[in-house]
Formats: structure tokens, C-alpha cells, sequence
């Protein structure tokens, strides 16, 4: 069985969108695109370059796809030499030129589809970006490892990793590294259902009590 891999890099609040130039995606008026930029360093480069030399297919939204088929069949480095010589699984509900070598549209049934790509023998499945792509494999439960590169900047919006209603659940961090930076390269895998407790004193106060039942009130109301 494949893994499942998902790969981002994220703001402070949680914001993927167009790390990488200001023309990447403009969707929704972004106007950051490009803020990953100047931030590269050793442990950054070193956690990356440790997944990149696994073997691995790439499984990629529709718009993620169409940016990565506009630049790397068009570079000539060892990145693009691998991109372009794996396969490539693009998930979109709309018609998509999918002419970049290796490449296989997945467009119904999507979820049934992806679960029947990771049953199959073979490498591992890269997820980069893919915003929406992601939610679904959150929702899901697909997801088996969550790589992240979390960077010292806050845009307050822009397309993010989770989204509402992903479901809840508790993440196992595996390995983590700071960068001089102030990166926070993290990686996670799924452990669970969240763990419930109470800080609450044993004997509870009319003050506190009164506040539940106000809070309650006020959130019938609303």
C-alpha cells in the first residue's frame, strides 16, 4: 500500500496560497504571492531535500497541477528531471490539459479513486499545495504523513491547509527542526481521535455556573 503524503508550506496562520511568486495564484485578490522568498537555509534545504530523494508519484489538485505543467517541464535541474519522469495523479472536476508526460486525470468517483491509487503497489503519493485537494483527504482520513515548513509571517488571508469542518483528530509529531530562519520544520503523522480532559476545579463555583447557563442562553439566541 501507498503512503499518502502531504507537503506544505505555511504562514504563522495557516495560509498556502502562492509561496513561491507574485503570479503563482492570484485567486480571491492574493496579493502576497512570493512570500517563502529569502527564507531558504540549511535545515530548510535539507529536510526538503531528504523527501524529494525518496522514490514518490505526484497526486496534485487542478490548480497546482496547471502551475506545476507551466514551469517544470520547462527547467532543467534535478527536481524537474524527477517531476518530469514520474507519474503524476491531478483530482479536478473540469476539463484539464493533462499532455505533461505521465500524467492521469482523476475526475469521479474521486474519493473511491483515491483510495484504490493508495491500495496499489508502488511508490509513495507527493501531495504539494492542492488546497482543496488536501480537504478532501483530510476528511477522508488518506492522509498517513504531513510534512510542514511553518514560516515566521502572518497575511490574515489566503487559501488555507485546513479548512472548516476538517475533521478533528490528533497528530504524532515524528521530527521537527527550527532553521536560523525562525522556520519550524515539522513532520506529523495521524494518532488518533483527540484526547479529552478538564482543568476544572472539583468544586465549581455559582459565579461559574451562572456563566454556563448565560453562555448557553446567549448561544440559542444567535
Amino acid at each position: 500500500m501507498r503512503k499518502i503524503i502531504v507537503t506544505t508550506f505555511l504562514t504563522m496562520d495557516g495560509v498556502l496560497q502562492a509561496p513561491g511568486g507574485p503570479e503563482e495564484d492570484r485567486s480571491n485578490g492574493f496579493k502576497w504571492g512570493g512570500w517563502q522568498f529569502g527564507y531558504p537555509d540549511e535545515v530548510t534545504d535539507k529536510a526538503l531535500t531528504k523527501i524529494m530523494s525518496a522514490p514518490f508519484d505526484l497526486l496534485l489538485g487542478r490548480r497546482t497541477y496547471e502551475i506545476f505543467a507551466a514551469y517544470w517541464p520547462y527547467q532543467n535541474d534535478g527536481i524537474a528531471e524527477k517531476f518530469n519522469r514520474i507519474s503524476k495523479y491531478v483530482v479536478g472536476t473540469t476539463p484539464i490539459d493533462t499532455s505533461w508526460n505521465n500524467s492521469t486525470l482523476i475526475s469521479h468517483d474521486v474519493v473511491n479513486e483515491l483510495k484504490k491509487l493508495k491500495a496499489q503497489s508502488g511508490p509513495d503519493l507527493l501531495v504539494h499545495g492542492s488546497s482543496v485537494l488536501a480537504q478532501t483527504l483530510f476528511a477522508n482520513g488518506l492522509v498517513d504523513v504531513l510534512h510542514t515548513w511553518i514560516y515566521p509571517i502572518t497575511l490574515g488571508k489566503g487559501k488555507k491547509l485546513f479548512g472548516q469542518g476538517v475533521p478533528a483528530q490528533e497528530w504524532k509529531l515524528t521530527e521537527s527542526a527550527i532553521s536560523e530562519n525562525g522556520i519550524i520544520v515539522a513532520s506529523y503523522a495521524p494518532n488518533g481521535e483527540v484526547k479529552l480532559g478538564s482543568f476544572e476545579a472539583a468544586v465549581i463555583s455559582d459565579a461559574e455556573l451562572e456563566r454556563r447557563k448565560r453562555w448557553a442562553t446567549e448561544e440559542k439566541k444567535s
